[in-house]
Parts: C-alpha cells; sequence; structure tokens
C-alpha cells in the first residue's frame, strides 16, 4: 500500500518530464561608434545629460569646392553720419567679401523729435517761464541723447528738474502737433494728444515712492499690522450688516424680485396645498448671511486677472438655486451672446457680470412663479365649485326622493369605509355567548 491508494488515486505512470521553456533573449544594445566601452558601461546606454554631437557631424568635411579663408576688412555703418571706416574680421568664401551694410546697423534706434520754425515758437509755444534759448537747448539735448531725461537735466545749464523739462517738452510737442493738424480729429489718436503729461501727478508719485523706500523694517511692519486690523474691522461689519439683513421679514429679504408678490391685494385667492412652491424661491437666512459675507470679502480683492475670485463669486451668489437653475441661467447666457466667463474679468465687468446673473435668475424664479400661478388657475376655471378633499363622484340626493332609505343607507356607508372590504357581503349575526357567573350573582 502507498500514499496513492491511502488516497484513492489511480494508478499511473509518471507524467513525462515537461521541457522548459526557453526565455526569449534579451535583446543587447550595441555599443555605439565614438564612445569608449567603459564610458559606455557607465551610463548603461542613458541618454546624456547634455546634448551630444552626432559622430556623423564630427566626421563631415566642408566640401572640396569651397574655400573659406578670413580676412580683416575694412566697413562702414549706415547708423553713423560721419562714415567712420572701421575694420574687423570677416569670413570670405572663394575669395569673394560679402557685401551690404554693416549687420548691427539694424539695432540703432533713434526718437523722431519735433521741430518747430520761429515764427510757429511765436505764435503757439510762448511760455513766461521759459526763453527761446532754454526750449531751443532743450531739444537739441532730446534729439542728442534720446529722450534720456536723467542725462539731459545733468546737461542743461539752468537748474531744472526732470519734471520741469518732461512738462516742457511734451506740452510744446502736443502744441505744434495740434497748430499742424487741420482739424482736431486728426490728431485725436496721438500718445501726446489723448493723454497730455500730467506734473502734479508725477510729483505725487515720485514722493509716495520715496516715503515707500525710506521706511524702515519696524514700519513696515506697523502698516502690515494696520491693514490687517482694517481688513478684519471690514469683513466683521460685513458679517455684521449681513446678519442684521437676515433678521428682517422675508419679503424684506427676498429682494426687490419678490416686491410685486408683497403688493398683491387680499381678494385673490390662495395657493391650494397640493401646488407646492418651489424650493429655490424661500432661502434660508444662514445661507443668505454665507453668500453675503462671501460675496463682500470676494469684492475686496485688488487683483482680478491673476485669482479665480469671480467662480467663488459666480457659486456663492447662485448657491440658492439647484443644478438645473444654474444650467438654465448658463444657457440663457449663450443665448444673449454672453460668455460665461469674462474675456477680461476686471472689478467693473465681474460686478455687471455678476449683477447680469442675478437678473437673470431672478427672471427665471418669476417665470416658475408664472406657471405655478396659471396652473392653479386653470384648475379653478375646471372646476368652479371643487373644494379640496370633496370626491368628485360623490352626489348629494335628499332623502324624499331616495327609494328605500335603508339602501342609501347603505350606499353611503360602502363609499365611506375605507377600501373594497365594504362590497363583501355582510356576515349573519351570530349569537352572544353566555356571560359566566361570578361568585358574587350566586
Amino acid at each position: 500500500m502507498d500514499a496513492k491508494d491511502i488516497l484513492g488515486l489511480p494508478k499511473t505512470a509518471l507524467p513525462l518530464a515537461q521541457e522548459k521553456k526557453s526565455r526569449p533573449q534579451k535583446e543587447t544594445q550595441r555599443k555605439p561608434d565614438g564612445i569608449s566601452r567603459e564610458v559606455y558601461a557607465l551610463t548603461g546606454g542613458l541618454a546624456p545629460l547634455m546634448p551630444a554631437v552626432e559622430t556623423s557631424q564630427l566626421k563631415k568635411r566642408p566640401p572640396t569646392d569651397e574655400k573659406i579663408t578670413w580676412q580683416w576688412l575694412p566697413f562702414t555703418s549706415s547708423a553713423r553720419k560721419d562714415d567712420l571706416q572701421l575694420y574687423h574680421w570677416v569670413r570670405v568664401v572663394n575669395g569673394v567679401p560679402p557685401t551690404g551694410d554693416y549687420s548691427f546697423a539694424k539695432c540703432n534706434k533713434s526718437v523722431d523729435v519735433v521741430q518747430y520754425t520761429d515764427e510757429e515758437y511765436e505764435k503757439h509755444l510762448t511760455d513766461p517761464m521759459w526763453t527761446k534759448e532754454e526750449t531751443d537747448q532743450l531739444f537739441d539735448l532730446c534729439k542728442q541723447f534720446d529722450l534720456r531725461f536723467i542725462v539731459i537735466a545733468d546737461r542743461f545749464q539752468s537748474s531744472r528738474t526732470v519734471e520741469e523739462l518732461k512738462d516742457r517738452y511734451y506740452s510744446v510737442s502736443r502744441a505744434i502737433l495740434i497748430a499742424r493738424a487741420l482739424s482736431p480729429g486728426d490728431v485725436s489718436g496721438q500718445p501726446l494728444v489723448k493723454e497730455p503729461y500730467n506734473v502734479s501727478q508725477e510729483r505725487e508719485r515720485k514722493r509716495a515712492l520715496s516715503l515707500v523706500l525710506s521706511q524702515t523694517k519696524q514700519q513696515e511692519r506697523k502698516d502690515v499690522e494696520v491693514l490687517a486690523e482694517a481688513k478684519r474691522i471690514t469683513e466683521s461689519r460685513v458679517v455684521a450688516k449681513s446678519a442684521e439683513e437676515s433678521e428682517l421679514p422675508v419679503g424684506s429679504i427676498a429682494g426687490p424680485e419678490n416686491e410685486e408678490r408683497a403688493t398683491v391685494p387680499g381678494d385673490i385667492v390662495a395657493p391650494s396645498p397640493n401646488i407646492q412652491l418651489p424650493s429655490a424661491t424661500i432661502a434660508p437666512s444662514t445661507v443668505i448671511t454665507d453668500n453675503a459675507a462671501t460675496i463682500a470679502s470676494l469684492r475686496m480683492l485688488r487683483v482680478y486677472l491673476r485669482t479665480f475670485g469671480l467662480d467663488q463669486m459666480i457659486q456663492a451668489a447662485s448657491s440658492s438655486a439647484g443644478l438645473r437653475t444654474i444650467k438654465r441661467v448658463e444657457q440663457t447666457l449663450q443665448d444673449l451672446g454672453v460668455n460665461l466667463k469674462p474675456r477680461v474679468p476686471t472689478k467693473a465687468v465681474c460686478a455687471e457680470h455678476l449683477e447680469l446673473r442675478k437678473e437673470i435668475l431672478t427672471l427665471l424664479n418669476l417665470q416658475k412663479q408664472l406657471q405655478y400661478k396659471e396652473a392653479e388657475g386653470s384648475s379653478f376655471r375646471d372646476n368652479p365649485y371643487d373644494t379640496p378633499g370633496t370626491p368628485k363622484d360623490r352626489m348629494f340626493i335628499p332623502d324624499s326622493m331616495s327609494f328605500g332609505g335603508e339602501r342609501a343607507i347603505k350606499r353611503d356607508q360602502k363609499r365611506k369605509a375605507p377600501g373594497r372590504l365594504s362590497e363583501a357581503p355582510s356576515s349573519p349575526a351570530q349569537s352572544k355567548r353566555p356571560r359566566k357567573l361570578k361568585a358574587s350573582d350566586l
């Protein structure tokens, strides 16, 4: 007896030894040319960190028909007015030097300074604070130093500030452009005419900048604390104001879109209990408070283009509405040709976009209220004498007109009985079981 007899297994010969499966040989990457065996073993065939030059490019030789030499040749630049001749090394192919202007002459940029005549100066440019000699010197320096007013103020003979030099230059240029134009509309698009130089604003800007740059670390920390405290006070006031608004009656909270409902006369029939108003029209006070605080805090943002404040404002403004209502608002915006998100989300554009969404949401709520009112009115028109809870198939039959009073009573009892059990035939009356006698009765 062996193990197979104990386990009840049939006595068969051992299966033939299965041949070992041959594993696929790994494809060995061939070492590229130009790399030593040690370097290739260290890198493991990985790409080098720095871009390598192909070996074909290293072994490439220039064509035999081209003969390249470098020569020391003279050149002139169109950027210079004195025709100065300089020398530099030039790549010459087959003995033919390159032709054309100096390659770096295109980098020379100059400013077109307005020039005026003596007659124009006497007619349009006279100023009691400036003489003609000072004005001529200013324009010559502006042309020489390309409107670098810091350098011009350093080279100017009289003690004039940079702001005064800028004001005189831009005011003269603006007056010349307007005087030479046929009509004011021809130069209305010129930057000098459209945006004139403001001396007082420039001085105030520099004064504020110098104050900021001259602050100490202690003053900067104090300013940060003051701004944080001001922000906290503003947020607390917004929350307190929203809480006060939430405590007002529902008619005052609902806003201008529900003012018409508050002025409905009292003789209008109230809605029946079977018709339920949409839940989106009545928002909880806590949700209104949270939304008002969120929108107010988001509107305090100073930067709109680089934040996602608009998305949060839209979510807070439409949080009381359902998903289907929000989709209807977006569909209405698309029908009107308005983008779902403004392309230039500045503060003014975001405010108008939120106001438009609010008005669309109010319009949808009013449409929904109108549908409910029309449904209720149609139900009253169809059944003017029908009251809630009265069965439609019930008919009043007086006792004098009924044939067989008992049958009419039984019919009413059957209708009043719940379900269909009342239609079953009544069982015969059973005799009562006699009461057991007690000891006191004997």
